[in-house]
């Protein structure tokens, strides 16, 4: 069956024997139109089931009122809490959201950021793909004049607001704690070094096992095994090892689980025989047995964070304001797969 046509203001004009200008006003209530005539034709609007087309209202006025958001993957729970504290303050400003997803690809990222740029996005805020390595996307973005805010992973290269968190400081306090339950050959698995926001927790775990005088054997830091599949096949030889780890840090919850199932096919008891430690603090990690020890990131204050600095510091401004980097303290949560004694 063949899809009706949207009704538009100059059907209504149409039907009514007026100017499209003067139904215009009439739905707005204009002084210059008497009750009588905005009864009528809001009532031929019910009739005729015309909407108001905001999108092309907004763009008249020269904005979309709408905000585009970037980010890896929205089915893991730190990425789909943060869009939620990005749509709360939306919301609260009436602004709308369209939500992409890169799936660590650079190619995808740039086919996003095309389609937001074609949608006439008010703002983008981005957490940047494992692949990205060149901030281009984000300069091609600039040059629509559309305002950036990255989030979480950022590129050093291109100067923007960005929200991240205290990435190097909370690293080295949770592996003191892993020091503190008495491990002492403790590896670990990181994500792309390009990215700040991995380079930082490798610097922060470096720092405490060089603090505590411990041994960093050369094949114990493993960068860029972000998935859980790869984070297994990285710990499935280290711990085959004669002397190997007893504890493993990993940048991600989802590295974490890979690493639990390799020590589950060698047979390698978590946290008697191993520690495992995350970071992000996904729904899973307190429903895996044993439940995960991780970094709570505060993931909607920090999708809440980037909304408001547009909408706080960019929104209907004159002039560009300078940028800033803003930094949401984490939490460590001790759980049972660091917990030996």
């Amino acid at each position: 069956m063949k899809s009706q046509k949207r009704a538009t203001i100059y059907d209504l004009a149409k039907e009514l024997g007026i100017s499209p200008s003067y139904v215009s006003k009439a739905l707005n209530n204009h002084p210059s139109v008497s009750d009588a005539m905005c009864r009528k034709v809001k009532e031929k609007a019910v009739q005729l089931n015309y909407k108001h087309n905001s999108r092309a209202a907004n763009l008249r006025r020269g904005q979309s009122k709408t905000i585009g958001v970037v980010v890896p993957h929205i089915n893991q729970s730190f990425f789909s809490d943060a869009i939620s504290g990005i749509e709360e303050v939306c919301v609260a400003y009436d602004h709308s959201l369209v939500i992409c997803q890169s799936h660590e690809s650079f190619d995808k990222e740039g086919r996003a950021i095309e389609t937001l740029i074609h949608q006439n996005v008010d703002c983008i805020l981005i957490s940047n793909a494992e692949e990205t390595t060149s901030p281009d996307h984000l300069n091609q973005i600039r040059k629509n004049h559309i305002p950036v805010i990255q989030f979480d992973r950022c590129l050093d290269g291109f100067d923007s607001f960005k929200v991240v968190n205290d990435n190097r400081a909370v690293t080295s306090e949770a592996v003191k704690t892993l020091i503190s339950e008495g491990y002492r050959n403790i590896a670990f698995l990181g994500g792309p070094s390009r990215v700040t926001t991995f380079l930082e927790r490798k610097e922060g775990f470096v720092a405490a096992i060089t603090e505590a005088n411990l041994p960093i054997p050369y094949n114990f830091i493993v960068d860029n095994v972000l998935s859980r599949e790869r984070a297994k096949q990285a710990a499935l030889p280290l711990l085959k090892l004669p002397h190997r780890p007893d504890a493993i840090f990993t940048v991600s919850d989802y590295q974490s689980l890979g690493v639990m199932d390799a020590a589950a096919m060698l047979g390698i008891s978590i946290p008697s025989e191993l520690g495992v430690f995350g970071f992000a603090d996904e729904t899973f990690s307190q429903l895996v047995s044993p439940s995960l020890s991780t970094i709570d990131q505060h993931s909607i204050q920090l999708g809440r964070k980037a909304a408001e600095l547009y909408f706080q510091r960019i929104w209907q401004q004159e002039a560009t304001p300078s940028t800033e980097t803003i930094v949401i303290a984490s939490d460590i949560r001790i759980r049972q797969s660091s917990r030996r004694h």
